[in-house]
């Protein structure tokens, strides 16, 4: 495990493998690619050369380059012809059994100094490596799909593995020029865990009929700046794939609130309601493009005339000149008037009755997104229902998109970025990965615009720490309860980040 890698064996050649196979050749290492269907092997070799030569068309490499990386990938017919490599990448079926089999042949082929590296996304490292003689040569090595565009993996040492080996894996992480997520053997390992927050609470909001999926997704984009949000990301992953990965953390964290899968997504399997690949999930899809439901609109009328407390104003500072331009009233005082709140945390309801107002003239917007494209607004049970079309007319002159959503602590937006903090949060708690390393690992491996400590810091620990705390008094529910992370470091003012 000390000396230099030059060969590496991929075994499995499916998108990963293929995915693997392509970009170490690319990285100079020779690649010999074998799969129990000797033809599956030569398809995925085939598939990598027409990939190299895709990107030579569009200028990404030269001619040269390219066909210097399709002649470093060989096909082999049998597990004795990978003896020459000195790392075993496996990208076989997620099965434990099947995993420690493979193993086990290969430490009887490869040299005593060859290091078995595992691609698993949801078994424990350790767990593999006690299938062989030797632990301390197996190391978690996880790619991410499509693996030539997302440049990063995740190094995972088991509890036995020997440092010389993780070494060895995150040099093959540095020459192939991806970023390396050193993280420890943990259900969900850093990617999988820390995306939780996102998928969980999404299906919360909706399993409790507070706004519907779509405008759930349309929130997290226009308003958090997500690409996707979680019911966009479910059927392009498959619901028949996610769902079982829900489950499965869930259970590994042993039935651990914050992880509890939405309990509608059970049904939506068993309807098959995949998504993309079955034409209907969430959204419906005609000829392979989704069909978005259409916003509501309010009907025409007046607008209203607004008076916000003002302890509120600074918050809406954003928004309130542009409703004015619009053509609405601002009152001196609540009477006669929509009272228009800015809580955070707090439902309309509580934040109504917490400033003693008439809770029959209050509509909230969410303070946290009110400088953003769109803009979400509710009523309390009691408020008359023209007022919510009034807002929202006023709203839409003043150049925003709306989204209505029933009363709830937290809105939409507040409630998911919350759950994405604390989550990444507990994550550092229990040391899975650095505090840097998460966040590149979830910007990078997620897709999302920050990750998930330095958006604390955006949005402010004190803030956060209040929003859960709210969530957790109003719904009695521990999911919401704060990281010790998270509250030790609001309290004393420092950073989450760092």
């Amino acid at each position: 495990m000390n000396g230099m890698i030059d060969t590496i064996a991929v075994i499995g050649s499916g998108t990963m493998g293929r995915g693997i196979a392509q970009t170490l050749a690319v990285a100079g290492y020779n690649v010999l690619v074998f799969d129990q269907r000797a033809e599956a092997a030569q398809a995925a070799v085939d598939f990598a050369g027409q990939m190299l030569d895709r990107a030579t068309d569009k200028a990404r490499m030269t001619r040269e380059d390219a066909q210097a990386a399709k002649d470093r990938l060989l096909v082999v017919n049998a597990l004795s012809e990978l003896a020459p490599a000195q790392m075993a990448i496996e990208a076989i079926a997620e099965s434990l059994d099947a995993k420690q089999a493979l193993f086990a042949q290969l430490e009887q082929i490869l040299g005593a100094d060859a290091v078995l590296a595992t691609n698993t996304s949801s078994l424990s490292v350790s767990a593999i490596a006690a299938g062989v003689s030797a632990p301390g040569r197996v190391v978690g090595l996880h790619f991410f799909n499509p693996v030539p565009l997302m440049k990063m993996v995740e190094v995972i040492p088991g509890l036995r593995t020997d440092p010389a080996a993780t070494d060895a894996a995150l040099s093959v992480a540095h020459k192939i020029g991806y970023r390396a997520i050193l993280c420890r053997d943990a259900p969900g390992f850093l990617i999988n865990h820390a995306g939780r927050g996102l998928l969980t609470e999404g299906s919360r909001i909706v399993q409790d009929c507070l706004a519907s999926e779509a405008d759930v997704d349309r929130v997290m984009r226009d308003a958090a700046g997500f690409r996707m949000g979680p019911f966009e990301l479910l059927d392009l992953t498959g619901l028949d794939v996610s769902y079982p990965v829900l489950q499965l953390i869930y259970g590994q964290f042993h039935q651990e609130p914050r992880y509890r899968p939405g309990v509608h997504l059970a049904a939506r399997v068993a309807a098959g309601l995949h998504g993309r690949k079955t034409g209907e999930g969430f959204y419906r899809y005609a000829a392979g493009r989704r069909v978005d439901p259409p916003e509501k609109l309010p009907p025409d009328g007046t607008l209203p005339r607004l008076w916000v407390p003002p302890e509120m104003r600074a918050d809406l500072a954003q928004i309130l000149p542009a409703l004015v331009g619009a053509g609405v009233e601002m009152s001196d005082t609540a009477q006669g008037a929509v009272c228009l709140l800015a809580p955070y945390g707090l439902d309309a309801t509580e934040a109504a009755l917490k400033l003693e107002l008439d809770p029959a003239c209050v509509m909230a917007i969410d303070p946290l997104t009110v400088d953003s494209p769109r803009v979400t607004i509710m009523p309390t049970p009691a408020t008359v229902p023209d007022l919510c079309d009034q807002l929202h007319r006023a709203l839409l002159l003043a150049g925003k998109k709306v989204t209505r959503i029933a009363d709830s602590p937290g809105f939409v937006a507040q409630r998911i970025l919350a759950m994405v903090v604390n989550t990444g949060c507990e994550i550092s708690q229990m040391q899975i990965a650095a505090p840097a390393d998460i966040d590149d690992g979830v910007r990078l491996g997620l897709g999302y615009p920050h990750g998930p400590l330095a958006l604390g810091d955006t949005l402010g620990p004190q803030r956060v720490l209040g929003i859960l705390e709210a969530l957790q008094r109003q719904t009695g529910d521990p999911r919401y309860r704060p990281s010790q992370y998270l509250r030790q470091r609001a309290r004393l003012g420092l950073p989450l980040a760092t």
